[in-house]
């Protein structure tokens, strides 16, 4: 049945009453109901067996879509943000990072960008402490790869500490080829600063820096998987306690609508474009046929969900809120 103009006035004047009564907290109990208390715009928690789970949101960053994808024409990659319902010219890069409860430690995967990243960003430490958690708490902090949106909130500008009871788990092949002096000299210019930044960041504490090989339990639950391409050891994680499976898929992708629809497509962050088209597919495909969880840190938040397969690609098929606690 199509609504008369009044009927539509009147159906959109009682969505506007309902909105404001449950403001209010007179209205709609079954609506309220829906939303679990502990989640907020900026964290959001879940289980993944006996671990919880909490998604820290750090904002966004906006960039032309022009020259984003590296492999494919701007008509295609406008098509598919045209059938994502997003704009055509720019693409919001968002940013999350994980924090793990597991037994009494607190071990993040990740830091955010700090005070080093877009002005559209650095949300992460008003969100952390706003799901409770002590930056001083941190037992643990586990680096997936050192682009600087992924570490530059382990350390301020001004050299502060974030987190000064944390130890600091890398991936042993990514603190090999950034730490390498050599390497660092005869990087392009392009590359000098993210040289830099890992110098800045790790450089106080790099005598305590523990690397972790693939295949490797780094923490009781967490175990590191190789995926390469992206940088040359970045690495994913994969979460197991009890019946709960979570694949933290780091940078394999970036934005859902582009890399895992497409996921042969290579961003212009991809070091290796070819091999991070390969592990992003084999990765995708282990993710659909396990039916496994995944966490990304560049999906729209809260950037959890499961891939399901869509002909040659794939699709994240969203975590719903009753899936939260």
């Amino acid at each position: 049945m199509i609504l008369s103009d009044p009927s539509r006035r009147a159906l959109f004047a009682g969505a506007g009453a309902l909105a404001t009564a449950s403001t209010l907290g007179v209205a709609g109990p079954a609506l309220a109901r829906s939303v679990p208390p502990t989640q907020n715009p900026g964290f959001y928690r879940y289980k993944v067996g006996d671990i919880t789970v909490t998604a820290i949101n750090d904002g966004f960053a906006r960039r032309p879509l022009e020259g984003f994808v590296r492999n494919a024409e701007l008509a295609d990659v406008q098509k598919a943000m045209e059938a994502a319902f997003l704009p055509k010219d720019a693409l919001s890069i968002t940013f999350t990072t994980l924090a793990l409860q597991i037994g009494d430690r607190l071990v993040l995967i990740d830091t955010g960008n700090g005070d080093s990243g877009a002005p559209t960003s650095g949300s992460w430490m008003a969100n952390f402490k706003a799901a409770g958690f002590d930056p001083k708490s941190v037992s643990t902090v586990i680096f997936s790869h050192f682009h600087g949106d992924h570490i530059n909130g382990f350390r301020l500008k001004d050299g502060t500490a974030v987190f000064p009871n944390a130890e600091v788990l890398v991936p042993a092949a990514e603190w090999g080829f950034w730490t390498d002096e050599a390497r660092a000299g005869a990087a392009p210019e392009a590359m000098k600063g993210a040289f830099a930044a890992v110098r800045r960041v790790f450089g106080p504490v790099s005598k305590d820096v523990k690397p972790f090989e693939p295949g490797k339990e780094v923490v009781p639950g967490v175990t590191a998987i190789a995926a390469p391409g992206h940088t040359p050891g970045h690495t994913v994680f994969a979460i197991s306690s009890s019946n709960g499976r979570l694949m933290v898929m780091s940078d394999t992708t970036n934005h859902p609508a582009l890399f895992v629809r497409n996921p042969d497509w290579s961003a212009i962050f991809d070091m290796d474009g070819p091999a991070a088209a390969a592990t992003r597919r084999k990765l995708l495909d282990m993710a659909a046929a396990d039916r496994m969880q995944v966490a990304f840190y560049h999906a729209p938040f809260p950037a959890t969900g499961h891939i399901a397969r869509i002909g040659n690609g794939f699709e994240l098929v969203p975590l719903q809120w009753s899936s939260a606690i």
